[in-house]
């Protein structure tokens, strides 16, 4: 299918101003300031509209999360419309604080449902504990026989985690390495971080003590370490924020965007993941759940901080692309870059998603539900 948008302002995401774009099947293949129309394309009107990529947003428990306050707090399988009502066109699937009701066969089945019903879908092998768990008995053979698994989840400086040596890191460190190496794959560690005094201590000493490379490590939930993530990301390291309309937090993320070199920081929504309240002596004492929402509602919420559109989507487009090895060929409005893209209104309301191609979200409207997903009416 050939479609042609007309007039349309895009943020590549850096702003590239009004232009026509030509797709075919899943792919963008020519942008310009006119494109002739012609017999075989569908013509979308594109004036009054802005054009960005689509979100990607790399830390979604995808088969759901929690389990921390008993068999009831297991939180349900994300479904499709979850994701594509609020933009995310690219996900990267992981496991929690459960890896004993939840495996990688399950998050692997899930990852590859996702592909088939319309959108782009990764994951990760691993989890909290440490030894972690697998999916053909080696985190190495993962990576490299499994296409969709991107790296490793690993969680430290938190009571709920293993408490990993330091030579238990640096042997999950070289193993990676080696695996990302030989499969032509990114290859990383998204590294859970907690509240200890420890936080990335582990790390530190692996870059001062190893050859390794410092994007070989991805620490997520950042806000809680916020000095140490800004000392992170000022060696060269990326740092992922958790999103969040919370006050102290955003105004943590405002920051760092201000104070850091562009490239640095990326965006997640930890979404279907449990959000337990905790007291002083670590007891669950209520338990919420994170949507995919905050992720779009966060960048709206920098917005109104008088951050720019081309200051804040890097961080859930072409940041995230770079960090996890798919750019150019997501996170970026690109000739040959994939067609994954939002169309927004004037007041940055979404109107459309598209993904590989095809209108996942029109006019407002769901088009395209996951298998068995229940109407919310």
């Amino acid at each position: 299918m050939i479609k042609l948008i007309k007039n349309i302002y895009i943020y590549a995401p850096e702003n590239i101003g009004i232009k026509d774009i030509l797709i075919v099947g899943d792919k963008i293949s020519k942008i310009s300031d006119f494109i002739k129309p012609f017999d075989q394309a569908e013509i979308i009107d594109g004036s009054q509209l802005i054009l960005t990529p689509g979100f990607i947003d790399q830390h979604v428990h995808i088969t759901g999360g929690g389990g921390e306050g008993g068999f009831t707090t297991r939180v349900p399988e994300v479904q499709l419309s979850e994701l594509t009502s609020c933009g995310i066109t690219t996900v990267v699937g992981l496991l929690g604080t459960d890896v004993y009701t939840r495996n990688i066969e399950n998050l692997l089945a899930k990852t590859k449902a996702l592909n088939e019903e319309g959108i782009t879908a990764f994951c990760l092998t691993g989890g909290y504990r440490y030894p972690s768990i697998t999916l053909t008995g080696s985190v190495e053979k993962d990576i490299v026989f499994v296409n969709e698994i991107l790296g490793l989840k690993l969680a430290i400086s938190d009571h709920r985690a293993s408490y990993i040596s330091y030579e238990e890191f640096k042997r999950a460190a070289t193993q990676v390495r080696l695996a990302s190496m030989i499969s032509n794959k990114q290859g990383y560690i998204h590294l859970h971080m907690g509240q200890d005094e420890q936080s990335l201590n582990h790390v530190y000493k692996l870059l001062e003590e190893t050859s390794l490379p410092i994007g070989l490590f991805k620490p997520t939930h950042v806000q809680k370490i916020y000095d140490d993530a800004l000392k992170f990301a000022q060696m060269g390291g990326m740092i992922d924020f958790t999103a969040s309309l919370n006050k102290e937090p955003l105004l943590k993320l405002s920051h760092a965007l201000q104070s850091l070199p562009a490239g640095h920081i990326t965006l997640s929504s930890d979404a279907n993941g449990s959000s337990p309240k905790w007291n002083e002596q670590k007891e669950v004492v209520g338990m919420g759940v994170s949507s995919p929402k905050t992720l779009y509602e966060t960048i709206k919420a920098l917005l109104e901080m008088d951050r720019t559109l081309e200051e804040v989507l890097p961080i859930c487009t072409s940041n995230v692309a770079k960090s996890i090895g798919q750019y150019p060929n997501k996170g970026v409005i690109a000739e040959n870059s994939d067609a994954d893209m939002i169309f927004f209104n004037q007041s940055l309301d979404i109107v459309h998603v598209m993904a590989k191609g095809q209108f996942l979200i029109e006019n407002n409207i769901i088009k395209k539900t996951g298998t068995f997903e229940r109407s919310s009416s």
